[in-house]
């Protein structure tokens, strides 16, 4: 008895001083900047909405936030080395719901999409919009529709890479409305909307908030939005389901998460720094006057959040007949 009592004892003691350290950690935390990981290139919507959020958290935190692009492979390139990276508190990840579209799309990943991840919260969500390049002879989604079935297979749309919400949202369009269209993947936003305005490819699917400009300023035209409702910045543009594709939605959002395992007590410090941030008018602001549409939540609500979004990814591939790669 006494031996057992020693080595409860003994356990109880260890609990203690792991609970003590880890408390320890994260009160100092964070005690150097901390990597904000994007899996997109720089100017696109994922980037531009980590660049305006780390600025408050690092004055909140009193470390550098720092956005380090590593784009490639619809996100996954990123993911995957947050998933594999130390869980203390430095490394965190702005996904979009191109991570939860990745884990349909692939038959294999090296990280699991729900599983490898610590959420923290939603920061943003915003619609996608089709655009088009001025050459292109159609104003609206319709008409792309009747272009499309004119000139099967001769259709190009562009995307910021392969397993991207973007690429998914073409496919989607395509499956759902029956047409023959051929998806050319570029590295990133800039690279996708300069083969649109040269006449490389016709169309683009695209977040809103690094093409607005363009379209406002009329070296591009938006054909459709993807979102069940229209897109307030462009009242007149008509959403996808009215051009008789009913049911069509597609609204990316984004979100931070650290990789699993990161201290509970890191998680909910960083929760709050997100929450503290968005309350802040001038970020409001800043998120709104760039497109998106400011959105939080608790680290559980962001994790079943992504739960459902897999899901709803999968039965949308299934319905819509999407081969994996």
């Amino acid at each position: 008895m006494r031996k057992i009592a020693t080595v409860s004892l003994g356990l109880a003691v260890a609990a203690v001083t792991t609970l003590a350290a880890a408390t320890a950690s994260a009160q100092a935390w964070p005690d150097r900047p901390v990597r904000m990981m994007v899996g997109f290139g720089a100017g696109g919507g994922t980037d531009i909405i980590a660049r305006i959020i780390a600025q408050p958290l690092s004055e909140i935190l009193g470390q550098p936030v720092v956005v380090e692009n590593k784009a490639g492979a619809g996100g996954t390139i990123a993911a995957d080395a947050v998933a594999k990276s130390a869980k203390d508190g430095h490394t965190i990840f702005m996904m979009n719901n191109g991570h939860a579209v990745s884990a349909s799309l692939y038959k294999s990943l090296p990280y699991d999409s729900q599983t490898s991840f610590a959420p923290v919260s939603l920061v943003a969500t915003m619609p996608l919009l089709i655009t088009a390049g001025n050459d292109v002879a159609v104003k609206d989604a319709k008409g792309l529709i009747e272009l499309v079935k004119a000139q099967p297979g001769k259709v190009r749309f562009a995307s910021v890479g392969v397993g991207s919400t973007q690429h998914f949202a073409g496919l989607i369009f395509r499956s759902i409305a029956g047409l023959e269209m051929r998806h050319i993947p570029y590295r990133g936003t800039p690279a996708a909307i300069a083969a649109v305005r040269g006449g490389e490819v016709e169309l683009l699917f695209e977040v809103a908030a690094p093409v607005i400009g363009q379209i406002k300023g009329g070296e591009l035209k938006a054909l459709a939005v993807t979102s069940a409702q229209r897109f307030p910045a462009l009242p007149d543009v008509p959403t996808i389901a009215e051009a008789g594709l009913k049911g069509y939605d597609v609204t990316t959002w984004y979100g931070l998460a650290f990789p699993a395992d990161t201290p509970a007590a890191i998680v909910t410090k960083m929760n709050a720094a997100v929450k503290t941030a968005l309350a802040k008018p001038e970020v409001r602001k800043q998120v709104e006057d760039a497109y998106f549409l400011p959105a939080t939540s608790t680290p559980a609500e962001f994790g079943t959040h992504i739960g459902s979004e897999i899901k709803r990814w999968a039965d949308v591939a299934k319905d819509a007949g999407v081969t994996q790669q």
